[in-house]
């Protein structure tokens, strides 16, 4: 896979379909690799008409890894965070934000359908709100605002998200990647054990580093509350969430749509903190009619435009030859 400079770093990047065409870039969540958005979503989006972009967030997978910054103390940000003190982290999302802008820069693109899951759905909430000019629109798919009265998962789940087997081993992180997996997927779309394991394998061998997951854990941590950015988005806003999510419980979801104006929400019976196969179909459609109602929009805005530059013209001209 290609990589490109992005804000000082290297990211791991792969992309689908026509460079020509409007461009979507998918931003993954904690610890998750770009492998986690299923190829037959971005080749759905792809066969679309849309130019499909997804790649590795900073200390995650084959992009850049910040080893000199060290392994954070979970425990005291998480303590922190949870009693309002500020959290000392090595970056921030808006450090990832940038990121994603410096992608978009190497990419020569200058505006961007945003599709954020989880981690990247709040990445992509710094970017709706802070760099207003380079989003065509946004998707947020079972994400918060990070306001402290939005719901999060219970101590024993948030716990076992960040920590990891004390047998470092290939078959302990596997076995332990399932049963995670086990928790937090999606009890109405079930993947088969043989699905998962493939999965947590192919995971596990393309690229293994736990400090990174907690370092960006931290990092959601230090970046707090969302909300007074969230009146600043104007750009056109799906919310995507799983009424069965754990992780992050449907009524943040509801949190999250209150306020970012016009927001649309969609909530998705049996769904939980994953993109289970067998509602791939379902969220691309979602996807591709959110951004495809934008795209009809912004032609129409050029061609009303256009319409009206050449009435202005044909004025001109008869005003001089009168």
């Amino acid at each position: 896979m290609p990589q490109a400079m992005a804000n000082g770093l290297c990211l791991e990047y792969e992309t689908f379909g026509n460079p020509e065409r409007p461009a979507i870039l998918l931003i993954m969540g904690l610890g998750g690799q770009l492998i986690l958005w299923p190829d037959s979503f971005c080749e759905m989006l792809a066969q679309a008409g849309y130019y499909v972009i997804r790649y590795d967030n900073r200390d995650v997978g084959l992009s850049s890894r910040l080893e000199s910054m060290g392994k954070p103390h979970l425990i005291r940000a998480g303590l922190a965070y949870k009693l309002g003190m500020r959290v000392r982290a090595a970056y921030s999302l808006d450090d990832l934000a940038q990121d994603a802008v410096g992608l978009l820069d190497a990419l020569s693109i200058r505006r961007a359908h945003i599709v954020g899951a989880s981690m990247g759905g709040m990445i992509a909430q710094i970017l709706g709100a802070k760099y207003a000019e380079r989003v065509r629109s946004l998707v947020l798919m079972m994400t918060s605002s990070g306001s402290p009265r939005a719901p999060g998962p219970s101590l024993t789940l948030g716990l076992r998200l960040v920590k990891r087997p004390k047998n470092k081993d290939r078959d302990a992180n596997i076995e332990h990647h399932l049963r995670t997996w086990q928790m937090v997927g999606s009890p109405g779309y079930q993947t088969s054990p043989e699905e998962m394991r493939a999965h947590a394998e192919r995971s596990f061998d393309r690229a293994h580093y736990p400090r990174g997951l907690a370092r960006q854990t931290v990092a959601i941590f230090a970046s707090g509350d969302r909300v007074p950015l969230l009146a600043g988005i104007s750009a056109p806003t799906l919310i995507i969430h799983g009424r069965d999510d754990r992780v992050i419980p449907v009524a943040a979801a509801y949190d999250l749509a209150e306020h970012i104006p016009a927001a649309q929400l969609e909530v998705v019976p049996g769904m939980g903190h994953d993109l289970p196969k067998a509602l791939i179909p379902r969220i691309a459609r979602l996807v591709l009619f959110h951004v495809g109602a934008v795209e009809r929009n912004v032609l129409l805005e050029e061609r009303s435009a256009l319409l009206q530059w050449d009435r202005q013209q044909q004025h001109e001209v008869g005003a001089q030859a009168a």
